[in-house]
């Protein structure tokens, strides 16, 4: 999995209009670029509306937020749509950009082993390399926890 200080690749993949989506073309801004196992599941589909409910937020702190699954531009259209998301959804449905981050990895649920999305989110800046990584994501409150870290992280430490 990618840590602090990797870098990240300029060309993350096709949006929902199938369009290439490269960090190049958003000179000066940081990322938020998160990981999430399926469009129009619970906990994917809160995560996602709690980054839109706080979008703004992160625009004005410099932030562009990109979501990544391996759900088709067909799905995530549908999905944009029934949840007005604004920001930008990339299919990886050959997940190379997942296997790029380290997130698609082997999974275990009811018994059964199976390849897939380890729910991610990465802070990458300006230079495209990673600054923060969120490994235990809170689908509800991704927002918080993200603006927890950028917080501590911009605050003077004390002497």
């Amino acid at each position: 999995m990618k840590t602090i200080g990797d870098s990240v690749p300029d060309l993350l993949g096709r949006n929902t209009d199938g369009q290439e989506v490269r960090l190049s073309d958003f000179p000066g801004k940081n990322f938020i670029i998160y990981f999430y196992p399926k469009d129009n599941t619970p906990g994917c589909t809160a995560e996602a509306c709690d980054f839109r409910d706080n979008y703004e937020t992160f625009l004005e702190m410099g932030y562009v937020v990109i979501g990544v699954s391996k759900d088709s531009d067909a799905s995530h259209a549908r999905f944009r749509q029934k949840y007005d998301l604004p920001f930008i959804l990339i299919a990886d449905t050959e997940h190379k950009l997942c296997e790029e981050f380290g997130v698609w990895q082997l999974k275990k649920m009811a018994g059964r082993e199976y390849m897939g999305i380890v729910r991610t989110t990465f802070v990458v800046n300006a230079a495209h390399e990673v600054t923060d990584v969120v490994k235990k994501v809170k689908t509800k409150e991704a927002s918080a926890q993200l603006f927890a870290l950028l917080d501590q992280r911009n605050s003077p430490n004390p002497a």
